[in-house]
């Protein structure tokens, strides 16, 4: 059993409370952090891991489209030009 194997126990409307709630500290704090003039600590708090794994899945996912329609387009472009 892995060990963060007990994550698929919970339910999904617990699951999306939970990252709610951490999204609100997180955003609390930056913006304590930005209003008390610690703009890099308030960034820090705005930059937390779940966004980053996200928006690069989404950049990875682009990427796997883009690759995948450039191949397409150079195969066309050859069958054309023949």
């Amino acid at each position: 059993m892995p060990i963060g194997d007990f994550v698929n126990n919970i339910p999904a409307p617990i699951f999306l409370l939970i990252h709610i709630t951490a999204f609100a500290i997180g955003a609390y704090f930056a913006w304590r952090s930005f209003g008390a003039g610690a703009s890099t600590l308030g960034w820090a708090f705005s930059l937390f891991a779940h966004t980053i794994s996200e928006v690069l899945d989404l950049v990875a996912f682009v990427l796997v489209f883009v690759a995948a329609t450039s191949g397409v387009r150079s195969l066309r472009s050859e069958t054309q030009g023949a």
